[in-house]
């Protein structure tokens, strides 16, 4: 089976099929994770932020130690924060650069 655009995870004892262009941004809880979709759906998934970024496509990116976001869902970036669906987000300084290249290479 070749590249997917969607995943299955497991959550409350059943696996839900999430396309990868529906998440808005991924929220670390420790060893859990909370995925937020675009249509304001939770999911909380038994992995960990490490882990999951090594698996997701490229559109994805940490922007902090408890982050992930979906370049594609991105509304603004400003200096120390990206603002997806309303929600303010944190950038940490460490992942600031590369995420200001990666959105510089959107640019017109």
């Amino acid at each position: 089976m070749g590249k997917h655009n969607f995943t299955f995870i497991k959550t409350n004892k059943k696996y839900v099929k999430i396309y990868f262009d529906e998440i808005a941004y991924i929220k670390g809880l420790g060893n859990y994770v909370e995925i937020i979709t675009i249509n304001e759906n939770k999911y909380i998934y038994y992995r960990s932020l490490k882990d999951l970024i090594k698996k997701l496509p490229s559109q994805f990116m940490r922007v902090h130690n408890s982050y992930i976001v979906n370049l594609t869902t991105i509304d603004a970036f400003e200096d120390f924060q990206v603002i997806v669906k309303e929600t303010k987000i944190t950038v940490g300084k460490s992942y600031r650069e590369c995420l200001k290249n990666s959105i510089e290479k959107l640019l017109l």
